[in-house]
C-alpha cells in the first residue's frame, strides 16, 4: 500500500492579488476602519555537531516566517496571512515546505449573525468531534476553507453551521467536512435559576466527513478490497452546570465506522466520554476530571499519519510543564484509546499565619494518570490483533490496562522578603516510552526544581533555576541550570545549560539576548538544543537536535 503524500502544489499569487478586493470590501462609506497585524520570524543558522547528532542541512539559513494582516469595520472584516516556509526549521514534515498565501478570509457581521467565507477556525465543545486551530510550534494549521455561519436568534441560543475542505500544508484534502453545533443556556429562559446563580448549558454537535473511497483504494489481498464508507458521521452531546464556585462538565462523543491508517483499517465505532468538575473560592481551588476515548482518530484523509489532517482533538489531561526537565518526557494522546485521570488542588495560606508567613504561601498538587484500554477479544480468528477489514477489538468500559503515563508534582511558591521569591517543585514521573515513542520501556524519574528571583531595583532583577532529574532508564540523570537577568523595560539576558549526567555526558548550552521596544521584540542567541518531542495539549512533534545561531523577531501593530 502506498501512503505517500500527494505532490505539493506551488504557491500562487492569485489569492494575494485578491487582497485589495477584500480591502475595498471592508471599507464601507463613512465607516471606521481598523488595520492590524503581526510579524513572526524565527531563524536558525545551523551548524553540524557530531556530538549531539544534528541533521546536516545544505541551507545556510532556515526560517519560519509569518505575516498576518487584518482589516476591521462595523460590518465587514477581512484578513490574510503570508507564510514563508521555503527553508523551514528542522523537524517538520516534508510537505510543510513552501511559501505563499494559504490563509485568507472575509467576515460579515450584522446584529446577531456572522458569516465567514474563506479560511477559518472553529471548535465544537471540547473538540472531540471538531477542532481546527493553528499551533506554529507543532506545524499545525488545520483550518477549513469554505463558509461558516454563527447565529444567535435569541439570548441564550447559539448556532454554528459550517462546511469546507481542510488545509494540509500547501493544499487542501479532497474530503468535504460539514457540521452544526447548537448551545442553549437554560438559565436564560428560567429566571429563578439566574436569580440563584444557577447556570445550565446544553450543547450538541454533528460533523460529517464526505470522502470518496476511490481516493484511497485499500486491497486486503490480490482479489479483494475494503468497502470504505463514503460518509463518516460524528456527534457530541454535553452538559455544563455552574453554581457559584462549582462547575461540572459532562460530555460524550460518538463516531461511526471510519477505517483508516490509524486504526489499521478496521470497522469499529469510536467514542469519547469526559467528566470534569471544579470548585474554587478565595484561596482554594480543586479540579477533578476523567476521560475515556477509544478509536477516535478523525482525519479528513484516512491514509494520513503524523500530526496533520485531524478534524478533532483529544486533550491529554496531563499538566503542561514549563520547566525544562519536567517537560523532557511529555505525553502524547494515544488515538487508539486510553483512560486519562487528572486531579489538581491549590491552596493559599494567608499572610500572617504560621505557614503563610509575612507574604503568604501558595501550594499546588497535581496528579495525572493515563492508562490503556483492555482488549478482551476480537471478532476474528487471531485473538488480540486488529485485522484489516474486521470490526477490530472489544473492550470493557471500566477496565484499565498498562500505565502509559503518570506524574505527581507538588509546587510551593513563597515570597520570603520584599525582594526575594522562591518556587520549589518536586515531581515523580512514569513515562511509557514504548507506547509513546515505540521503544525504550518505562522511564521512571524524580525531579527537584528550585526557581528563585531577586529584585535589585524596580527595573533590575535576576532569576535563577536549578533542576535535577534522577532518571531510571533512557540515558540516565540530567541537570539543568539557568540565569536570567532582566533590565526593564527593554533588555533580558539568559544563559542556561542542560547536562546529561548519565550515559552521554553531553552539554546543551544556550545564550540569549532579548530586546523589547513597544510592540517590537527581537531575540538573538547561540547554542545547542536536545532532540526530543515538542508537545502542546497532547499533540507532539519530533524535533531533531540543533546547534547554531538563532534570531527571532516579533511585531504586532
Amino acid at each position: 500500500m502506498n501512503f505517500s503524500n500527494p505532490k505539493m502544489k506551488k504557491p500562487s499569487f492569485k489569492l494575494l492579488l485578491l487582497l485589495p478586493v477584500f480591502v475595498l470590501a471592508a471599507l464601507p462609506m463613512k465607516a471606521q476602519v481598523t488595520f492590524s497585524g503581526s510579524v513572526q520570524s524565527d531563524i536558525l543558522f545551523p551548524q553540524d555537531d557530531e556530538k549531539i547528532g544534528t541533521e546536516h542541512s545544505d541551507d545556510k539559513v532556515l526560517t519560519n516566517t509569518y505575516l498576518d494582516l487584518k482589516l476591521g469595520s462595523k460590518y465587514v472584516d477581512a484578513g490574510a496571512r503570508l507564510e514563508f516556509l521555503k527553508f523551514p526549521l528542522p523537524g517538520y514534515e516534508p510537505d510543510f515546505k513552501g511559501w505563499g498565501v494559504p490563509h485568507i478570509y472575509v467576515k460579515g457581521h450584522y446584529k446577531n449573525a456572522e458569516l465567514t467565507v474563506g479560511d477559518f477556525y472553529e471548535q465544537f465543545g471540547s473538540g472531540f468531534v471538531l477542532r481546527t486551530y493553528e499551533e506554529r510550534s507543532l506545524g499545525i494549521d488545520n483550518s477549513l476553507r469554505g463558509a461558516k455561519l454563527n447565529y444567535r436568534p435569541v439570548n441564550g441560543v447559539a448556532l454554528k453551521l459550517l462546511s469546507g475542505k481542510q488545509r494540509r500544508y500547501w493544499h487542501h484534502n479532497d474530503a468535504l467536512v460539514s457540521g452544526a453545533d447548537l448551545e442553549v443556556a437554560i438559565d436564560q429562559f428560567i429566571k429563578p435559576m439566574e436569580a440563584h446563580d444557577v447556570h445550565i448549558t446544553l450543547g450538541g454537535s454533528w460533523v460529517n466527513k464526505h470522502e470518496k473511497p476511490e481516493d484511497d483504494v485499500i486491497f486486503v489481498d490480490a482479489t479483494h478490497k475494503l468497502n470504505i464508507p463514503k460518509f463518516v458521521n460524528a456527534w457530541d452531546a454535553r452538559l455544563n452546570f455552574a453554581h457559584k464556585g462549582f462547575n461540572l462538565l459532562a460530555e460524550y462523543a460518538h463516531k461511526s465506522q471510519d477505517p483508516s491508517f490509524d486504526n489499521g483499517y478496521t470497522y469499529g465505532d469510536g467514542s469519547a466520554a469526559m467528566v470534569s468538575a471544579s470548585y474554587s473560592k478565595r484561596g482554594m481551588s480543586l479540579l477533578l476530571q476523567a476521560k475515556r476515548s477509544e478509536n477516535m482518530s478523525f482525519r479528513s484523509r484516512r491514509g494520513m499519519s503524523g500530526t496533520s489532517s485531524f478534524i478533532n482533538h483529544l486533550p491529554a489531561f496531563t499538566h503542561d510543564q514549563t520547566y525544562a526537565l519536567a517537560a523532557q518526557y511529555p505525553y502524547a494522546t494515544q488515538m487508539g484509546g486510553e483512560w486519562a485521570l487528572q486531579g489538581e488542588f491549590g491552596y493559599s495560606f494567608k499572610k500572617g499565619t504560621a505557614l503563610g508567613g509575612k507574604y503568604g504561601t501558595k501550594l499546588k498538587l497535581n496528579v495525572s494518570h493515563v492508562r490503556g484500554l483492555v482488549e478482551e477479544d476480537v471478532k476474528n480468528p487471531v485473538s488480540g490483533d486488529r485485522v484489516m477489514g474486521s470490526d477490530g477489538y472489544r473492550t470493557s468500559f471500566f477496565k484499565m490496562g498498562e500505565t502509559y503515563y503518570q506524574d505527581i508534582d507538588v509546587t510551593m511558591e513563597k515570597r520570603w522578603t520584599r525582594d526575594f521569591s522562591l518556587i520549589l517543585m518536586y515531581m515523580n514521573q512514569r513515562y511509557n516510552m514504548t507506547v509513546v515513542e515505540g521503544h525504550g520501556g518505562m522511564i521512571k524519574s524524580n525531579i527537584i526544581i528550585a526557581d528563585g528571583k531577586y529584585k535589585f531595583s524596580p527595573k533590575l532583577s535576576l532569576r535563577c533555576e536549578l533542576q535535577y532529574q534522577f532518571c531510571d532508564g533512557d540515558v540516565g540523570d540530567w541537570a539543568f541550570g539557568l540565569a536570567e537577568l532582566s533590565w526593564a523595560p527593554h533588555w533580558m539576558f539568559t544563559v542556561s545549560d542542560m547536562w546529561n549526567c548519565g550515559e552521554t555526558k553531553t552539554h546543551y548550552y544556550q545564550a540569549l539576548a532579548t530586546y523589547t521596544l513597544k510592540s517590537h521584540r527581537i531575540q538573538a542567541g547561540y547554542g545547542r538544543t536536545k532532540a526530543g518531542y515538542n508537545c502542546s495539549g497532547g499533540v507532539c512533534r519530533w524535533v531533531p537536535a540543533t546547534r547554531g545561531f538563532t534570531l527571532s523577531y516579533n511585531y504586532t501593530f
